[in-house]
């Protein structure tokens, strides 16, 4: 049982190691997601990023260690109890589209819970609740052909978090977007995480997301409108930030930390003497926002 100075833990990897071919990709990986948590998570190409969620989610099995969500033990579940587990607590946003060129918007929205049986009427008002949340309601009888790449990104997000799974996995959620839809996409996020206490794991290699994320906040007003605010990095006490390097967790930690660390792993990242180029890729506000002003209505 978890006491009241104890936060419950949503997802736990206990020492998890994958191999493809004899190459290990996760390599004795061991972290935990408290609830209402965000982990994003970073590192260079092929450092195990997405194998990570695609763990955790069950989409693959590790070779040893445990995974346990909502303390649940992954690997000992049938794929009917993970389909079941997956519709009832848990999203996940791909990098690449994975929408159904052929259904409307509506019907790719929901999808996930016609296919988990839910009541028409539950269904009805979830979809309609999760457009209007993503700014899509006008679209319903849209195809994903009629949509701008940013509504694309936007459907993926409403047909992920339709019925608010409590847990969400991010896979370059932004990828393949410009700066202005990254941004909406990035303040949806937000808003999921700080108004409806969404628990998340979120993988990006733009580092100028990570301070955006951390910086700022949703709330409601006294009129009960979202608003986006901003905060000051050592406010952020419910966000951390990961590094992987060739499978393994080099870095863990907070935001303040991970701008201080001096660890190879995360210079490599930061510096721009290191190839990746801090100017280019770590800025403190890459939309021009000053903190901590109230931000427009959402």
């Amino acid at each position: 049982m978890t006491s009241p100075l104890q936060k419950e833990i949503v997802v736990e990897f206990e020492h998890v190691s994958l191999s493809f071919d004899q190459v290990r990709a996760i390599d004795d990986v061991s972290f935990t997601l408290e609830r209402g948590q965000m982990t994003i998570i970073t590192g260079d190409s092929g450092s195990g990023k997405s194998v990570l969620l695609r763990l955790a989610i069950g989409l693959l099995q590790p070779d040893s260690g445990k995974i346990r969500i909502e303390g649940q033990e992954v690997e000992k579940m049938t794929e009917t109890e993970l389909l079941r587990l997956r519709s009832r607590i848990m999203g996940l946003v791909f990098q690449e589209d994975a929408l159904f060129t052929g259904l409307s918007v509506y019907d790719n929205t929901a999808y996930r819970l016609v296919e988990h049986e839910w009541a028409e009427a539950d269904i009805e008002k979830a979809v309609t609740e999760i457009l209007r949340f993503v700014g899509l309601e006008k679209d319903v009888e849209k195809l994903p052909e009629e949509l701008s790449i940013g509504m694309r990104k936007r459907l993926e997000l409403a047909r992920a978090l339709v019925g608010w799974p409590s847990i969400m996995l991010f896979d370059e959620p932004t990828s393949g977007l410009d700066p202005i839809n990254a941004r909406q996409i990035l303040d949806l996020i937000i808003r999921a995480r700080d108004i409806y206490g969404v628990s998340s794991l979120l993988v990006t290699k733009e580092l100028n997301q990570i301070p955006h994320l951390v910086k700022f906040f949703a709330a409601r007003d006294e009129r009960g409108a979202v608003r986006i605010s901003g905060r000051l990095p050592q406010e952020a006490t419910s966000i951390k930030v990961m590094v992987l390097e060739k499978g393994r967790i080099a870095f863990e930690g907070s935001y303040a930390e991970f701008e201080k660390s001096q660890l190879a792993a995360v210079k490599h990242l930061t510096d721009p003497e290191s190839g990746i180029g801090k100017s280019d890729s770590f800025i403190s506000d890459p939309w021009g926002r000053e903190l901590p002003p109230e931000e427009k209505l959402l």
